[in-house]
């Protein structure tokens, strides 16, 4: 009789339908426009993607910048959960904690591959979530871009005397390279780069690599631009989400966003690598002189990167960890490199 019961209640069960997660649904506000080719554009990408292929159990919806909070209190806003997320980069929350700059963009740093390498197989992305970790706030490497440029200017820049005294909006640790060589710096969002130009509050401005800098229409007003972006030859976006939020889901859920955002980082890159050469014929055709820096120029720059890799490591240890895990995993990699790769 008792088998006869046991076997009934095992029948009953597997009949009843199975218990549901409950579907996530995440409210992100962007640093960016969600029109700004790329760095906006890959955020609603994101969004597409996860609605499209998680069937209901993951819903993001992307809110243009200010909707929701200013483009750079979103890390306050993930912290004490107002918002459940963010589309942004480690870089703009470097005032929280400076070790946040590395998992961003390195002044003479690693190139796209290595960069992710660093991140996603040398510890770079724990590294990360430790700090972020400790604010309440759990983050995903969710896209990236190759080399930038490095600076729009209005009159043409023969040596480091010439930047001594100038108004630059700049980012992350490249600003405190700028600063050695006496650039009154300052961290602008991309949508209020363009009228501080005109209105004179700025002298000049770095941003991105050109298909975006065209997009926001620099050269307008700046007819000198600058390369190699020595300052970020790669740049890593992030999708910020509440710790609580993301410690809640389940690990179907978790897989689903970390597979969108793996995607993510694939089709970023690949389409940014397409568009340069056309965005930079145009930026030409708009009376743009393109400038290489020398040899000198560049030297000058890594003196000063130098001196401030050594003042951040002494000041902070997040990023003297940081800092030491990321050169460390560099060194072994040049063997690869120096082999692999054709010079």
């Amino acid at each position: 009789m008792k088998k006869m019961l046991t076997a009934a209640a095992a029948a009953a069960l597997l009949s009843a339908p199975m218990a549901q997660a409950e579907p996530v649904k995440l409210n992100m506000p962007s640093t960016f426009p969600g029109s700004l080719i790329q760095l906006g554009e890959a955020g609603v990408k994101l969004q597409d993607t996860l609605n499209l292929i998680s069937g209901g159990e993951v819903e993001v919806k992307f809110f243009e910048p200010n909707a929701l909070v200013p483009p750079l209190e979103i890390f306050d806003a993930v912290s004490n959960g107002s918002v459940d997320a963010g589309w942004s980069v480690p870089g703009y929350w470097g005032s929280k904690n400076s070790a946040l700059n590395l998992f961003a963009a390195v002044p003479f740093g690693p190139s796209a591959g290595e960069y992710l390498a660093w991140m996603w197989y040398g510890g770079g992305e724990d590294m990360m979530n430790e700090i972020y970790n400790a604010n309440g706030i759990h983050s995903l490497v969710c896209g990236i871009i190759a080399p930038e440029a490095s600076g729009w200017f209005r009159e043409e820049i023969t040596g480091p005397e010439d930047l001594a005294g100038l108004k630059m909006r700049f980012f992350g640790l490249g600003a405190k390279v700028m600063q050695k060589l006496g650039v009154d710096t300052q961290l602008l969002a991309g949508g209020d780069i363009y009228p501080a130009l005109e209105r004179g509050t700025i002298d000049a401005t770095e941003f991105s690599m050109p298909a975006i800098d065209l997009n926001l229409g620099f050269y307008n007003i700046a007819k000198h631009y600058y390369f190699p972006g020595w300052h970020q030859q790669s740049t890593i976006q992030e999708l910020l989400i509440s710790k609580a939020k993301w410690d809640g889901m389940t690990d179907q859920q978790r897989g689903l966003i970390t597979t969108a955002c793996r995607a993510n980082v694939a089709t970023q890159f690949a389409e940014g690598e397409a568009i340069q050469s056309a965005a930079l014929k145009e930026i030409e055709g708009n009376g743009v002189t393109i400038h290489q820096w020398d040899d000198s120029m560049l030297d000058t720059l890594r003196s000063a990167w130098e001196e401030v890799v050594a003042e951040e490591v002494a000041a902070n240890p997040d990023f003297d960890k940081a800092w030491t895990s990321l050169s460390e995993f560099r060194e072994q990699y040049t063997t690869w490199k120096e082999l692999g790769y054709l010079k």
